[in-house]
């Protein structure tokens, strides 16, 4: 068995390649034409779906009437969509209550008939799910494929025999998240992607390909490939297997060759190894992808290939030298990670998923933990393109609840399943570091948890021994030892105060703060640079997200009449993607970004406070906003804090300097003055001795009377998916954002694209997330444009009664 302090070199691919089945254009109900050269081909199977929620009894039945039902497309969710009869998806009276951010669930149906063309005689077909949340239930023209009760692994079903070439086909799935199931926002529906894949009789397995590179030295790489390869024909076959290495300019760097045989209605696993020389190594700076391109022979005939990107580096976790990457020295810069998409719920777009790891890499962040389950594979794939790298987790519960009708009520049925999910799925990703086999488990100073918690760790490691396995432990005493002893790297939740005396004792233990508090950002930041056997550090948490409603403010023992709030509001990115102001602390605390910024403490709260919060229950921030405009307290002294890396910060009122501070490390990056409020500039000044580093300001502003629209991406694919995120800001006649303002935007939009989110980050909200209008909340509020399959022009535009309006336009292109 693996230990903690051993080299783990892996090479890695991202994910299951997805080839499109020609004569298919984009997602169309009719499959026709002829497979590619390859033997397989894919088709994502998210549009055309018909959609009630409720009960449908005889849903799964072929000649059930769903003409009355909606048309949906996937991904899709339906705890964001507005309750009947509202303008809003919330509902004190919600059974989720708090935990969901007063969202509904219940139950679902979805629906979807297509025909299949005649050339699937013969061929393997599989129908795969990426996520459903939760309880699925899947039927094929009325004959029941299975269940699947967790929401966020992967799965899939045989459907050959099944499937009707040349006729119509219907395929029913029930969705049920029914009962208190989450401690936070989960959604509801088929949040992910659909795939439906065709093969040969001859074919890699789903999920079949593992690569790794146990010798990883600058000269060269031996590169490990395993691969099932299934034959589900009914005569015994001879096989060969070919894989081909490129590097990323297409230059063949090594090839591998393998024969076996294969039984009839069985599989065989190839394995083989070949050898790169002076390879360019995967790295958070430098995410350098290879491709392997996997092919299966039959009698020299070609009948499947698999193509799939391949990051090639090592990892090895030490108690002396912490962490290390390629053998560098690399300190964690982690932040925890829910799954929803904020405005979007939990519908999981490609784009949507890129853009959250873009924005935590812009600020500072070089790895996620997935908080707490599997997440997307589009996910992961842009932790590999960008950089990222990644905790993989399993479960938040195992045998014992967090609530009545979570995932313990499967646990001992579907561990082993959806485990092997998530490793076989995942195993090939270079972003993830470690598998997680949990959060925060109930009763882990028992025997019989610590017992599970063995067992899981080496199913994991059957499964993969490439990486260490870890959890996440809260209340961290002695009396845990027996668990910690499962794992190769043991996770603290909130227990900074532990890591030396715990060392001492157990003087092999390396640790991390799997979750820590924003408001001792500075201390867990310390620990990582002070002590080697303290990896990294994942703030809880790096986005906000829906659910936990309030965490970062009025905290716990959460009650009911925390409504309207929705959102946790403890988290270094709010939900539409913008930095809070523990995010520029960050910033100067990890030497990534803004070296000073300013703030002030609001004459009043911000929010009314919680004087019931358990003095535990920290994930809030300090109260301080990046505004400079109160009318009606000129003169009442005001708190304005200052985050610096320099040594000293000055503070300058209308051009009158209020004195220097010291601010840097010694003073915890923080100087605060007390100032008589009198509208203006506000002005800070940072300096090491007498240079001038950098400056910061906030200026009075006045009200608005235009609008700005600024776009993340003026040019999007026309294919359904493809998202561009609008920021609107309302301004005052000199080109300022007002902090105060609040008023309602308005939204048209034209062309080739749908709106399908809008948000303001304001925790106390309960608008509608995708009706066209939306309050703008501290002077800003943002919509989320969706293609169609069209090309053209995209133009938004944006208004608000009694100031100038303002549009934008996106190109959406075929690629």
């Amino acid at each position: 068995m693996i230990s903690a302090i051993q080299k783990i070199s892996v090479a890695v691919l991202t994910g299951i390649l997805m080839f499109q089945h020609p004569g298919v254009t984009g997602q169309e109900n009719e499959i026709t034409g002829s497979t590619d050269l390859t033997g397989r081909s894919t088709l994502l199977f998210d549009s055309g779906w018909r959609f009630f929620r409720g009960g449908a009894l005889g849903g799964e039945k072929p000649g059930f009437d769903d003409a009355a039902w909606r048309e949906v497309d996937l991904p899709h969710d339906w705890s964001i969509e507005d309750l009947p009869g509202t303008r809003s998806p919330f509902n004190p009276d919600a059974i989720g209550q708090v935990s969901a951010g007063f969202t509904t669930g219940g139950t679902g149906w979805y629906r979807k008939t297509f025909t299949a063309g005649d050339d699937y005689r013969g061929r393997y077909v599989y129908i795969q799910f990426d996520g459903v949340y939760m309880n699925s239930d899947v039927w094929l023209n009325g004959q029941k494929l299975g269940n699947h009760p967790y929401g966020y692994t992967s799965f899939w079903f045989d459907i050959t025999t099944l499937l009707k070439p040349g006729e119509e086909n219907v395929l029913a799935v029930q969705v049920k998240n029914e009962g208190t199931n989450s401690r936070w926002y989960s959604g509801s529906g088929i949040y992910r992607h659909v795939w439906l894949r065709l093969a040969d009789p001859v074919h890699i397995a789903p999920w079949g390909i593992s690569i790794t590179t146990p010798e990883v030295t600058p000269a060269s790489a031996r590169v490990k490939i395993k691969a099932t390869v299934k034959n589900t024909a009914g005569d015994a076959i001879s096989a060969e297997l070919v894989t081909v290495l490129k590097d990323r300019q297409g230059n063949e760097k090594a090839v591998a060759r393998s024969k076996d045989n294969i039984a009839a209605n069985g599989q065989t696993e190839f394995e083989q190894n070949a050898l790169i020389t002076t390879p360019e190594l995967w790295s958070v700076d430098a995410p350098v992808l290879y491709t392997a391109i996997t092919q299966v022979y039959v009698n020299g005939e070609l009948t499947d290939t698999q193509t799939t990107p391949v990051g090639i580096r090592s990892i090895e976790f030490t108690v002396d030298k912490g962490f290390l990457l390629n053998g560098k020295h690399l300190e964690i810069k982690g932040g925890c990670v829910h799954h929803d998409n904020g405005p979007l719920g939990s519908k999981a777009y490609d784009r949507a998923e890129e853009r959250r790891v873009e924005i935590l890499k812009s600020n500072g962040y070089n790895a996620i933990r997935c908080a707490h389950n599997p997440p997307s594979p589009a996910f992961l794939d842009a932790c590999d393109r960008l950089g990222m790298l990644v905790i993989d987790e399993t479960f938040d519960m195992w045998v014992r609840p967090n609530n009545p009708y979570d995932y313990h009520l499967y646990f001992d049925d579907w561990w082993q399943k959806d485990i092997q999910s998530m490793v076989h799925r995942d195993r090939n990703h270079p972003c993830i570091i470690m598998w997680s086999i949990g959060n925060e488990i109930q009763g882990m100073d028992s025997p019989g948890i610590v017992s599970v918690a063995h067992k899981l760790k080496d199913y994991v490691f059957s499964l993969d021994p490439t990486r260490p396995v870890t959890a996440a432990v809260n209340s961290v005493t002695e009396k845990k030892d027996p668990f910690f002893s499962a794992l190769d790297v043991a996770g603290y939740n909130y227990a900074r105060n532990s890591y030396l005396a715990d060392h001492e004792r157990i003087p092999g233990r390396i640790m991390y703060a799997t979750e820590s508090y924003p408001l001792e950002a500075f201390e867990y930041w310390m620990d990582v640079l002070k002590y080697p056997w303290v990896i990294g550090d994942f703030v809880w948490t790096s986005f906000d997200y829906i659910g936990e409603a309030s965490i970062g403010w009025r905290g716990y023992m959460q009650e009911k009449d925390f409504y309207p709030w929705t959102l946790a509001f403890c988290g270094d990115i709010d939900i539409c993607g913008w930095k809070r102001p523990q995010s520029y602390y960050r910033d100067i605390l990890w030497n990534s970004g803004n070296p000073v910024s300013i703030f002030v403490r609001p004459p009043e709260p911000s929010f009314p406070v919680n004087p019931k919060r358990e003095y535990w229950s920290i994930w809030h921030w300090d109260d301080v906003v990046a505004d400079w405009n109160w009318s009606g307290h000129e003169n009442s002294t005001l708190d304005v804090v200052v985050y610096a890396a320099m040594e000293n910060v000055e503070l300058f009122l209308n051009g009158t300097s209020l004195g220097k501070k010291a601010a840097g490390m010694a003073n915890r990056y923080t100087a605060t003055w007390q100032v008589p409020y009198q509208p203006g500039v506000l002005r800070a000044v940072g300096y090491n001795k007498r240079s001038r580093i950098a400056e910061a300001k906030l200026e009075t502003t006045g009200k608005p009377v235009t609008l700005k629209m600024t776009c993340d991406r003026s040019q999007i694919k026309a294919d359904g998916q493809d998202l561009s995120y609008i920021t609107v800001e309302l301004l005052d006649e000199s080109g300022r954002i007002d902090p105060k303002a609040g008023n309602v935007v308005d939204f048209k939009i034209s062309g080739p694209g749908t709106i399908v989110g809008v948000g303001n980050a304001d925790p106390m909200s309960t608008e509608s997330y995708q009706l066209p209008s939306r309050k703008a909340w501290r002077g800003k509020c943002l919509v989320i444009v969706k293609s169609q399959t069209g090309e053209g022009k995209i133009t938004v535009q944006a208004s608000v009664a009694g100031i100038r309006g303002s549009e934008i336009t996106i190109t959406s292109v075929r690629q």
